[in-house]
């Protein structure tokens, strides 16, 4: 790609979450999403495949029709109450319209169809790009909105999210799509919380961003796509592919890796509003998810492939890890310890 568009790119996206995080003004938070959309459209499409053409059109045509609902939502707003301001969201159907749009740009259950495919049809840096940077305004516009928005709603949604991340992802093969039903399940999470507290919510956003990270930054490193080719990659190098295991483990939320911080805060929250039944309900289905989980894991680190012994050891280049992978590594699944620090009182 040449450099001077993606400079252009990743600058738009900057200028555009931007624009919508800090604007409390319905227009200029649809422009900033707009300027967002236009400028990710590039980086999907770079490799000119006929796949990554196809999760391009995909992409387009759903957050431009998301964000045409939230424009709608917000004129509509406007047109009873007299008010463009962002917190004055106070007309029902506004509001559920606006629920609508936010939860098909982030891709919640029942408007998550096109995020497995976009995100398959995409390579694994474009696809990080639109697991976390991608998801960061509309989860700022979900925070802005959020006591007006429906609690019923929300915790239908959040449920069927969390339910079809775990169920989803038990079939797949593709790591792409493995992430993409692992996001969805996350975004469930982080939904359920959003009335009752939504620093929470931002905390469990940023901490999935931590975790997320560097398993993309250690897939793109061993080029690894698929399950099948996940169990040789500890032959290019076999520290990364052992601490991959560690990284998949704190995003399935087991203690005592970071993982488990937003969920056990979460369900003490939700145990707080007297909604236990509700916080169980949620904590068994991440069962799923923690199955498919230990499923990389276990394809990553233990197993060997069924492979002539020609083919199973790669040759071993001298690749050199990130720092600042290092660092996310550490920090993704070593950060639970550090947890009081968060919530001390001054």
């Amino acid at each position: 790609m040449n450099p001077q568009a993606k400079l252009l790119s990743t600058t738009s996206l900057l200028m555009g979450t931007t624009i919508t995080i800090s604007s409390n003004h319905w227009v200029m938070a649809w422009a900033g999403l707009e300027i967002n959309t236009l400028a990710i459209l590039p980086l999907i499409s770079k490799s000119h495949h006929p796949r990554a053409i196809e999760a391009t059109t995909k992409y387009f045509l759903v957050q431009a029709a998301a964000s045409t609902l939230l424009l709608f939502s917000s004129m509509t707003n406007a047109w009873y109450t007299g008010q463009w301001d962002i917190t004055q969201l106070t007309h029902p159907a506004s509001c559920l319209l606006l629920t609508t749009a936010i939860s098909i740009k982030l891709g919640l259950v029942p408007f998550h169809f096109w995020f497995p495919e976009v995100l398959q049809g995409t390579s694994l840096t474009t696809g990080l790009l639109l697991a976390t940077a991608m998801k960061f305004p509309p989860t700022a516009l979900f925070l802005l909105t959020s006591p007006s928005l429906n609690p019923t709603l929300l915790t239908f949604m959040a449920i069927a999210s969390a339910a079809m991340g775990g169920w989803a992802g038990l079939n797949q093969t593709q790591t792409r799509k493995i992430l993409a039903f692992s996001s969805i399940s996350h975004l469930g999470w982080m939904t359920i919380i959003l009335i009752y507290n939504p620093k929470l919510t931002l905390i469990t956003f940023f901490l999935y961003c931590l975790m997320t990270i560097p398993i993309f930054l250690t897939l793109n490193t061993t080029k690894t796509l698929k399950l099948t080719t996940m169990s040789i990659a500890w032959t290019k190098i076999p520290s990364l592919t052992a601490t991959l295991m560690l990284m998949l483990l704190s995003l399935a939320g087991l203690p005592p890796l970071t993982g488990f911080l937003p969920k056990w805060l979460i369900i003490q929250e939700l145990t707080k509003q007297e909604m236990t039944p509700t916080a169980t309900i949620i904590a068994l289905l991440s069962l799923l998810g923690l199955f498919f989980y230990l499923r990389l894991a276990y394809c990553a680190t233990i197993t060997l492939p069924p492979n002539s012994v020609n083919f199973m050891k790669q040759w071993q280049t001298n690749k050199s890890i990130n720092t600042t992978v290092t660092i996310l590594i550490t920090l993704s699944t070593m950060l639970l310890p550090l947890s009081p620090m968060i919530f001390a009182t001054p």
